[in-house]
């Protein structure tokens, strides 16, 4: 039980590490659409999101694939801008007419990315662990839990924009998303291949 807690912190930690702050603007990108009406849609977004993350950590771990760390730390910004440019279709559009399956697969896809940027480090953990299965599933709850906390700050943050100031939401989605792409262009400038 010791061993999981340890890799639910450590999930935890992982993702609400302000010092590496990819996961939060990704996972604002990804709820800058959404309000406490449909909020389940979110949730669902970021499970997916935590099962990919948790397979490429697997593949790794268990030494099926491995992925260049270099071509990893800059697709991960590319991820966060996509996510925030796939954002302006609810601009165009209403929420619910965009298509959950072209997400669902945007955002499975970006697990997958994010994952592999964090398996070396977490290969290193599990060099001495026989049972890798548990710091595994330890390891995604801890990433689930931070998740939901940041959709539930963001969807605060939408309500409190939308309902109580009364901004529009198109307009709360696009400077929002502009907002995270500005900050995500040093990210691409600094991990850019060379």
């Amino acid at each position: 039980m010791q061993e999981f807690l340890f890799y639910i912190k450590l999930g935890l930690n992982h993702v609400l590490d302000f010092g590496a702050y990819d996961h939060i603007l990704f996972l604002s990108a990804l709820a800058v659409p959404f309000t406490f009406k449909n909020w389940k849609r979110v949730v669902i977004l970021a499970t997916i999101f935590t099962i990919a993350h948790c397979a490429s950590l697997a593949l790794s771990v268990y030494e099926v694939f491995t992925v260049d760390v270099a071509l990893i730390e800059f697709l991960i910004p590319v991820t966060i801008l996509l996510t925030a440019l796939l954002n302006f279709a609810y601009v165009l559009r209403e929420a619910m007419q965009v298509g959950l399956y072209l997400h669902v697969l945007a955002t499975a896809f970006f697990g997958l990315i994010h994952g592999f940027g964090f398996s070396n480090y977490f290969k290193m953990l599990m060099a001495e662990e026989e049972d890798k299965i548990t710091p595994l599933f330890g390891f995604a709850a801890g990433i689930e839990l931070s998740q939901v906390t940041i959709i539930l700050i963001i969807l605060t943050l939408a309500f409190i924009m939308l309902d109580l100031l009364k901004v529009k939401r198109p307009i709360f989605i696009a400077v929002t998303s502009i907002l995270i792409i500005c900050i995500t262009i040093p990210l691409l400038i600094a991990t850019f291949p060379n």
